[in-house]
C-alpha cells in the first residue's frame, strides 16, 4: 500500500540529498585539485631532471663528468694524505742495510722502487704525476683495474715503477673521474712530464704520440732499450674505440730520502742512461678501460 510522505519530511530529504551532492562535488573537486597539483609537481620534477641531464651532458662535453668527479676528488684527497705518509716513512732496518751495500744512487733508487712496488696494494697511492703543459697534478695509484682508475691514474701492472730500467706505463680517464688525461692529446715533443715517487723525482721529455687499437697492449708496455714513460687513454673523447699513447723519454732523476743514504758525497741528478736493472717479462693481466 502506497504511503504518503509529509511535505515537511520530503523537504528534509531533499535538503539532505543536496547536502550530500555538494559534499560529493567538493570531494571530487578536491581530488581533481590534488591530481592537478601532483601532475604539476611531476612535470616540474621532470623538467628539473631534464635540465640537470642536459647540464651534466654540457659540463661533461666542455669539462668532465661532474658526478664521478666528486668521488674521484674525495679519493684523491685521501690518497694525498697516504702518499705524504709514505714519503715521510724512513726505510726499514733491512732496507737500510741493503742500501748501504749498494754502490750508487741508481742502484738504490732501483732497489727502493722494487720494494715499493712489492709492498704497495692495488689502488694505493705510490706517486704523483705533474704535467705543466696541460696543468695537471694527480696522485698515481698502483694498478689499472676499473676500481683503481676511479681513484686516479694508475701504473700498468705489466711495467715496473719508475727507477727500474724499462718502460713505465700509466693509464688514466679522459672524461670521467676528474678526467686526469683529458688533454694529453695537446702534448708535443719537448714537453715535460714530472713524476715524484717517495724515493726519487723523475723528469721525462715527450718524444711523440700514437693511436693504437685497444687490444694492442704491447705498444704501451714494450721495452725500447732506454727508460721511458708511456701515458695511455681512450680516444676519441667519449669513446673507447682506440687508445692514445704519449711517449716520453727519461731525461733526469733526482734521488730522495733513502736513495741518498750510503752516498759518500752529494751527487748531481742522474741522467737516464745511469739506470741499470733487470727487465721483466711482459704479461697481460686484466685491466680496466680508461675513458
Amino acid at each position: 500500500m502506497l504511503q504518503l510522505v509529509p511535505a515537511r519530511s520530503r523537504g528534509r530529504i531533499s535538503r539532505s540529498r543536496r547536502a550530500r551532492a555538494r559534499m560529493l562535488e567538493r570531494a571530487l573537486a578536491a581530488r581533481r585539485t590534488l591530481r592537478r597539483r601532483a601532475l604539476s609537481g611531476l612535470g616540474l620534477l621532470l623538467t628539473v631532471l631534464g635540465v640537470l641531464v642536459v647540464a651534466d651532458a654540457v659540463v661533461t662535453l666542455l669539462w668532465q663528468e661532474p658526478i664521478s668527479a666528486l668521488y674521484a676528488k674525495a679519493r684523491q684527497d685521501r690518497l694525498s694524505g697516504a702518499l705524504r705518509a709514505e714519503e715521510r716513512a724512513a726505510p726499514t732496518a733491512l732496507e737500510r742495510r741493503t742500501l748501504i751495500k749498494l754502490p750508487d744512487q741508481a742502484s738504490r733508487i732501483s732497489f727502493l722502487a722494487s720494494e715499493l712496488e712489492h709492498r704497495a696494494r692495488e689502488g694505493s697511492a705510490v706517486g704523483r704525476i705533474r704535467i705543466p703543459r696541460i696543468g695537471i697534478s694527480f696522485v698515481v695509484v698502483k694498478g689499472t683495474s676499473s676500481a683503481d682508475l676511479r681513484s686516479g691514474p694508475g701504473i700498468f701492472p705489466e711495467t715496473p715503477f719508475p727507477g727500474v730500467a724499462g718502460t713505465t706505463a700509466i693509464a688514466g680517464h679522459r672524461t670521467t673521474y676528474l678526467a686526469p688525461f683529458r688533454h694529453i692529446d695537446r702534448l708535443h715533443a719537448g714537453n715535460r712530464i714530472l713524476l715524484r715517487m717517495p724515493y726519487a723525482r723523475f723528469t721525462y721529455t715527450v718524444t711523440g704520440k700514437r693511436v693504437v687499437a685497444p687490444t694492442n697492449v704491447r705498444a704501451a708496455i714494450a721495452e725500447v732499450g732506454y727508460s721511458r714513460l708511456v701515458l695511455s687513454a681512450c680516444t676519441p673523447l667519449f669513446s673507447a674505440a682506440k687508445r692514445l699513447l704519449v711517449f716520453a723519454r727519461l731525461t733526469a732523476t733526482a734521488p730522495l730520502s733513502g736513495a741518498r743514504s750510503g752516498a759518500r758525497s752529494p751527487r748531481a741528478p742522474l741522467r737516464a742512461h745511469a739506470h741499470r736493472a733487470a727487465r721483466r717479462p711482459l704479461g697481460h693481466p686484466r685491466r680496466g678501460r680508461p675513458s
